[in-house]
Order: C-alpha cells, then structure tokens, then sequence
C-alpha cells in the first residue's frame, strides 16, 4: 500500500522539483510580473549573479586584462516562502526546492504539490515556453542506523549493498548508483553509507525525469515521476524505520 499518512518525523530532508527549456531571451523584461503573481506564497526576493571561475596561466609577464573575461555569468531571481520553500528562475530553469518536507499531496500539511501548481501557472500565463526539455524531481533522505552491523541494517533496509562480501560492520564507506529507465521516464537511484561524527545514516537520493515535456502535462509528468520515487522508497525501507518516522523527536 503507499504511504498514507504524514510523519512527524520524515527521513527525507529536501525536495527539489525544476524544469528546464531553451533560453528564454526576454525572460528578465517579464520577470517583475512573475514576482507580482507568486508574491503571496513568496514575499522574499533578491537578484544573485553567477560567473564561472576561470583559471588561466598568464606567464610572468602576463597581465590581468588580457585574460578574457567570462560571458557566461547567470543572473538567479529567488523568492522564498515563509514556509521553507525556495524559488529560482533563470533564463533556462525553474526550481522548488522544500527544506523541511512533509508531504507532496496529502491532507494535512502543505503540499509540494500545490506549490508547484501554483507556481507553473504563474510562470506559464507570463512566460510563453513551447517545449520543457527536462523534467526532475529529487527527493534525498537520511535515514539513521542505529547500530553498524549486517544484522540490525538488514532488519532496517532492504539495502542493494553486497553486504555477505563487504560487511557493514568494517565498512567506512559504500556507494551503489544506477540509472535505470520506468516506462517513458527516467529514474537515478542512489545508496550511500554516510558517516559524520563516527554516527552512520544511510543516504538515499532519488532522482527521477522525463525529457520533452508540453507545458500543459507538466503536472502530470510530476505526479508520475513522484508515484515512481515512492514505489523505490517503499521498496528500500523496512518497518523500524516507519516507526522511527512516527516517533516525535
């Protein structure tokens, strides 16, 4: 059965929606009344700039001015919701990133999901986009272990590592990765034994997309891709760790 309910105490510790399309040359002129439309669920906003370092040997004799200067700076608009969502546009992206998730579509939290509806729609009744190219949402999770051998990990984790050859109880680090096709959409998984303070936790980092996407199916696209994600968690914890999610900290 999937996951019905929200947890007062979720492994998970960021969500990251964004879409990607052609560079939109116009974007900055209309970018203002994009601010005006999500300014109720994103009151904080600012204008960063991003330029790529460069590095370059000038010689003993070089000279500061004759490096070329980097014309691949981005200019980053973000708003920020009052409830820990983040929001980026540049000229080709567009990203929601949750800090303290909860849910992505049931009852009783904010939902992701209505953030990502809301914001698409702003976006699209301003912003003319023929073609999204990619499609990603991410969910990463840190979930504990509570003692660091093969028995207990087990008992917790329906784990890919080889753990009958490198067992968990000498092992400093270990790090699975696959990228495998779901039907139409894509789907990067990732396991990883995580180590800060001598306290382990496992990592998992779930990465799922779709790639040539009409506007209109955006939504859609997502809720699918987030039926995958949950399908591989439910598939990879076992039920101490549900339990651990119910406990209140």
């Amino acid at each position: 059965m999937p996951i019905q309910e929200i947890f007062p105490n979720p492994t998970v510790k960021q969500v990251i929606f964004q879409i990607r399309f052609p560079n939109l040359f116009y974007l900055e002129s209309r970018i203002g009344e994009f601010q005006l439309k999500v300014m109720k669920e994103f009151p904080e906003s600012a204008l960063l700039f991003r330029r790529q370092v460069v590095f370059a040997d000038v010689g003993p004799e070089g000279k500061l001015e004759n490096i070329p200067q980097d014309a691949d700076g981005k200019k980053i608009w973000q708003f920020k919701s009052p409830k820990n969502f983040e929001l980026s546009v540049l000229s080709n992206s567009l990203d929601i990133t949750s800090m303290y998730h909860k849910t992505y579509n049931l009852d009783g939290s904010d939902k992701f999901r209505d953030i990502i509806d809301y914001v698409l729609k702003a976006f699209f009744e301003i912003m003319q986009v023929p073609i999204i190219t990619r499609i990603g949402l991410r969910y990463i999770d840190e979930c504990p272990i509570p003692a660091k051998n093969n028995e207990i990990f087990r008992n917790h984790y329906n784990s890919v590592f080889p753990l009958d050859r490198f067992k968990l109880d000498d092992s400093n680090q270990m790090l699975f990765q696959a990228t495998v096709k779901r039907g139409e959409y894509y789907l990067r998984y990732v396991e990883k034994l995580s180590a800060l303070d001598d306290k382990y936790n496992l990592i998992l980092d779930f990465d799922g997309s779709a790639v040539s996407i009409i506007p209109e199916n955006c939504l859609k696209v997502t809720d699918d891709l987030h039926e995958i994600i949950l399908k591989e968690f439910e598939t990879t914890i076992k039920e101490p760790v549900y339990e651990l999610m119910r406990s209140k900290k």
